[in-house]
């Protein structure tokens, strides 16, 4: 009966989210404000569908997990350097000051000093989830708003370790219990203990990550079976995950350190694409989750209450967010933007809460209360976010990007894949004339060879839709195919055809017929792989034969001028076996022909000029 009553509660939710989410997508409100919306419906304070939500929410939270990874992949060191004056200086002026004037608010309204801190930081916190899932919809991540909203959204992940630390601290000052509920191994032990528990974890996620991660991930990439590389990549999540549980903090904190820690992996764009459908279904259900646990009765038992207090501290949360990022030099538009983004309350405040709460620093009135209005909020944010984009002069996307956005988010000029001798020779040649290129390659050991010669080259098969989106083809302008399996190839061209109209599609060609099977599939430019070096020593040949310079080189001109030609001549036909055999023998003896015709031609000039006076 338990394994029935989970089908049938996976019904209820999968029904909920594919009736909602489009009717919501298709109004202007967003897939987000849908999920909300048909948990509310569904959940055990309205209709009550759903038997079990807690459990449910728990299985959702692993969506939050797995979004946190996948940002950590795109973090790079080096770029989490370059982009700090944001991340210190809007992100750790924004959570100090929010907290600090949520807090003295809350303390003029009556609450004890210890509730009213805590309460301040916990709201201080945005969303992560619905704040970066708003904005891709929302095509703005690219943006001055988006640079600047991930900036504080990733200070904000980061700050729950030490408000986590300080929880123990509160509940001792307010004679509450020194110990919250915490899990794990390291459960009642001093405080001093379990900060090295958690340095020895943070280490071991890091030791394992540059020294063990990829040399699996190497052997199983080899193996070439996709679906035991994506197992492998949840294991890893997974894993990290338990391991910061164990040590009574965040398991998505942990998961976004093991991305950081895979971000100068070659295999993190295949990571990427293999794990990104499960957070996409995931963080649906979280959010349906969400709006399940609105408690409706508390809401109409305190109305009034509700509706003063979640708009005021939206507002006053996003009014210090203006004037933070005002201050940092963003212009009026992007600052107000950005502190309607973030005005809503965060995923981690339901756990900060039940914490904060079981360790008598609050009261389960006040967590109760205070639970409600951030699932509110959370609500109220995609609706405040159309109703500034509307009221808004002038569009988001006209501002283009920040300059740091560029550094975070590589957006490629030219997609190249496969990075063998001939995908290496295009590479360089954009590369050293300013482009930028995101780069595949099928092959693990041809990318770790390029990666100990310093070349940037991730690991995956670029005919996966998902991993061209994640290497960057929404936003290149060329897609150069130099894979060397020839399905592949034509596989990659289709794909990218259907899916990427807009891109230039150039692609490396086995032979004339594998030229004719990619066009038809839809590339924009064609080149045989041999052609041109078979030419380049054709020319040398001529040279050594006798042959002057520019003679043997207009000999070589003339040779692809005759070729293409016959090439052009012979597209209409090359599927059909008998006409194409034909064709090819008529157009071979007539280039011949005119072969023979234009040497003539040459010798002649060449005997003019020897006759010709000085």
């Amino acid at each position: 009966m338990e394994g029935a009553s989970l089908l049938v509660n996976a019904v209820i939710y999968l029904s909920a989210g594919v009736i909602a989410v489009p009717i919501a997508t298709r109004l202007g409100l967003g897939s987000v404000l849908g999920y909300l919306i048909a948990g509310a419906i569904i959940g055990p304070y309205a209709w009550g569908l759903v038997a079990d939500q807690q459990s449910v929410l728990h299985f959702a939270e692993f969506g939050v997990v797995i979004m946190l990874f996948l940002i950590g992949l795109e973090v790079r060191p080096s770029i989490l350097w370059s982009m700090r004056r944001s991340f210190f200086g809007l992100g750790g002026a924004q959570v100090l000051v929010s907290g600090a004037v949520l807090g003295a608010i809350a303390l003029a309204l009556g609450l004890f000093w210890q509730e009213a801190f805590a309460l301040g930081f916990i709201l201080a916190l945005s969303s992560t989830a619905i704040v970066l899932q708003t904005l891709e919809e929302r095509h703005l991540r690219q943006t001055a708003t988006g640079t600047a909203s991930f900036a504080i959204l990733l200070f904000q992940d980061l700050s729950i370790i030490p408000m986590f630390a300080l929880v123990p601290l509160l509940a001792a000052s307010h004679g509450g219990s020194a110990m919250p509920i915490r899990h794990g191994v390291l459960a009642g032990y001093p405080a001093g203990i379990r900060a090295l528990g958690v340095i020895a974890a943070v280490g071991l996620i890091i030791a394992v990550g540059y020294f063990l991660v990829r040399p699996v991930f190497r052997f199983i990439a080899n193996t070439r079976q996709r679906e035991i590389f994506t197992a492998a990549a949840l294991l890893l999540v997974v894993a990290v995950a338990l391991l910061m549980q164990a040590v009574g903090q965040s398991a998505a904190l942990g998961a976004f350190l093991a991305g950081v820690v895979l971000a100068e992996s070659e295999f993190r764009r295949e990571i990427e694409a293999d794990i990104e459908p499960f957070r996409g279904l995931l963080l649906g259900l979280f959010f349906i989750s969400i709006g399940a646990s609105v408690n409706l009765q508390l809401v109409a038992h305190h109305p009034v209450l509700l509706a003063c207090v979640v708009p005021g501290a939206m507002i006053v949360k996003a009014v210090v967010i203006f004037v933070i990022a005002r201050a940092s030099g963003s212009d009026t538009r992007t600052a107000a933007h950005v502190g309607v983004a973030l005005s809503q309350g965060g995923e981690f405040a339901f756990v900060l809460l039940g914490i904060v709460s079981a360790a008598d620093i609050m009261t389960r009135d006040v967590a109760a209360l205070a639970t409600v209005g951030v699932a509110v909020s959370m609500a109220l944010t995609p609706v405040a976010l159309i109703a500034f984009e509307r009221l808004s002069a002038r569009p988001q996307a006209a501002q283009g990007p920040a300059p740091e956005d560029e550094a975070f988010d590589l957006r490629p000029d030219a997609l190249i894949a496969g990075f063998g001798r001939f995908g290496q020779i295009v590479g360089r040649l954009l590369i050293v004339n300013g482009f930028r290129t995101s780069t595949l390659e099928a092959s693990a050991e041809q990318v770790a060879l390029m990666r100990r010669f310093g070349r940037r080259v991730n690991y995956g098969d670029a005919t996966r839709l998902a991993l061209l989106r994640a290497a960057g083809a929404a936003d290149a302008k060329l897609l150069v195919v130099a894979i060397d399996d020839r399905d592949a190839a034509e596989r990659l061209v289709e794909v990218a055809t259907r899916h990427f109209p807009h891109l230039k599609i150039l692609a490396r060609a086995y032979d004339r017929r594998h030229a004719y099977r990619l066009l038809d599939k839809g590339a924009d430019i064609v080149e045989r792989e041999t052609f041109e070096a078979g030419l380049k020593l054709g020319e040398e040949a001529l040279k050594s034969l006798g042959f002057e310079d520019h003679l043997a080189a207009r000999a070589r001109r003339l040779f692809r001028l005759h070729d293409e030609e016959m090439f052009r001549a012979l597209e209409t036909v090359w599927k059909d076996e008998e006409r194409y055999v034909i064709a090819t023998r008529e157009t071979s003896a007539r280039m011949q022909e005119l072969l023979a015709a234009d040497l003539e031609e040459m010798r002649k000039e060449q005997h003019a000029d020897i006759r010709s006076p000085n």
